[in-house]
């Protein structure tokens, strides 16, 4: 019984993973992959054409709401402090009045932090009363100051 025992001895059982082969097949799996990533073309997606448009798009109608809740209408907002004065009540008439027939033509709130959401609720409300369908509002992104 003895010689059983030394023979056991000599064998130990291994308990670790060798990892070379696992790290040569991934090095050969990377060198593939570096080779054949530029060799593959991305696929092109052919669009259809269409004549280009008559009218250029509209303009859209700015209302602009200042802190001390007066409201001013520019038809062109690319002007930048021009506009008129309107009371609060006839936001509507001069909104549409403003869009010359055009009904599609949008208009834009512009409305300052510090004015009460409300004012800017009643404002569309107007907008919407007068039949002026498309109203947005204007938001600053966080990119521009």
């Amino acid at each position: 019984m003895a010689s059983v025992s030394s023979r056991g001895r000599g064998r130990r059982t291994i308990n670790e993973i060798n990892m070379v082969p696992f790290i040569d097949v991934m090095l050969v799996l990377l060198i593939i992959f570096m080779v054949t990533a530029p060799l593959i073309t991305p696929s092109v997606i052919n669009l259809p054409t269409v004549d280009r448009a008559n009218r250029q798009p509209d303009k859209p109608i700015e209302i602009v709401i200042k802190s001390d809740d007066e409201i001013q209408i520019k038809k062109d907002s690319s002007t930048g402090s021009g506009g008129s004065a309107v009371p609060f009540t006839q936001i509507g008439a001069a909104a549409k009045a403003a869009q010359g027939g055009a009904a599609e033509r949008p208009v834009v709130i512009s409305a300052d932090k510090s004015v009460k959401y409300e004012t800017v609720v009643k404002a569309m409300n107007e907008l919407k009363r007068a039949g002026i369908e498309r109203v947005g509002l204007s938001v600053q992104t966080s990119g521009a100051k």
